[in-house]
């Protein structure tokens, strides 16, 4: 079992640093190359927005990849940040991302509030009363609608912007075996999107195989799809991802010839 990889399903430039933060704890991994992330094209309504982006008061992005756009647009048109703008993230890694490149605090759910979650993010004291507050939100196309309704019946005027795609791609003939054969130590998967898109390959061996999330909700995700052992992250940075790897308990080997699989 020890020598079983952890497969990680985190697209982009995010995947190295989950990677780097298990492997330090001893175990090898493996990528899924599952979902691809694409900045859309700028449209007149976009660049009209980064033009205008002084007349919102919050800024909320969703995700890293989100925030790699608005920092892109925002270095293009803004030389020099307009003041006054209160930034949001999700999360810490795209709190960070921000900071860096933006150099701008953000304000984020508390470490208290355990997951990187919309859910943490609305229990801010700052986005509860938004009478007459003009809020961007920064998101990729589709995904949930809960912060921009539950920010506007909090009386904010909300505009969300889409500024990237998600391509889901199907794991390569190798990968599917091993999803199939449950021939890995863990999945890690921060995503509900990409987890219903591997729960099509898992077999029921695998559905008996850790199962590596980011939040409480994820876990009832996984619960429905068929997942029985779902360990629930304290969030979804690396260091938390790996915390959760380790201490997921190691199931007994899995009944196949894992010989046989590695020739194929």
């Amino acid at each position: 079992m020890t020598d079983l990889p952890v497969l990680i399903s985190r697209p982009g430039g995010r995947a190295g640093p989950l990677a780097s933060a298990i492997e330090a704890r001893g175990l090898p991994v493996m990528r899924l190359e599952v979902m691809h992330l694409e900045a859309l094209p700028e449209t007149p309504a976009m660049r009209s927005i980064w033009l205008d982006i002084d007349h919102f008061h919050q800024v909320v992005v969703v995700s890293p990849f989100a925030a790699e756009c608005l920092a892109h647009a925002l270095d293009r048109y803004w030389p020099q940040l307009p003041v006054g703008i209160a930034f949001y993230a999700v999360g810490a890694s795209t709190a960070a991302l921000l900071h860096r490149q933006l150099g701008v605090r953000v304000h984020v759910p508390s470490p208290s509030a355990g997951e990187d979650t919309s859910e943490a993010l609305l229990q801010l004291a700052s986005l509860h009363d938004l009478d007459e507050r003009r809020v961007l939100l920064v998101a990729g196309e589709g995904g949930r609608s809960l912060i921009a309704d539950t920010l506007a019946a909090r009386g904010a005027s909300v505009t969300r912007l889409a500024v990237y795609r998600r391509r889901l791609l199907s794991p390569d003939t190798a990968m599917q075996a091993r999803l199939s054969a449950g021939v890995y130590r863990a999945l890690v998967v921060s995503s509900g999107e990409i987890l219903e898109h591997l729960a099509r390959w898992c077999s029921d061996t695998a559905l008996n195989q850790p199962l590596i999330v980011s939040s409480a909700r994820l876990a009832t995700l996984a619960d429905r799809l068929g997942f029985r052992f779902p360990v629930v992250a304290s969030g979804a940075t690396p260091a938390a991802l790996a915390d959760a790897v380790a201490r997921s308990s190691a199931p007994e080997e899995a009944d196949v010839d894992h010989d046989d699989l590695e020739k194929g």
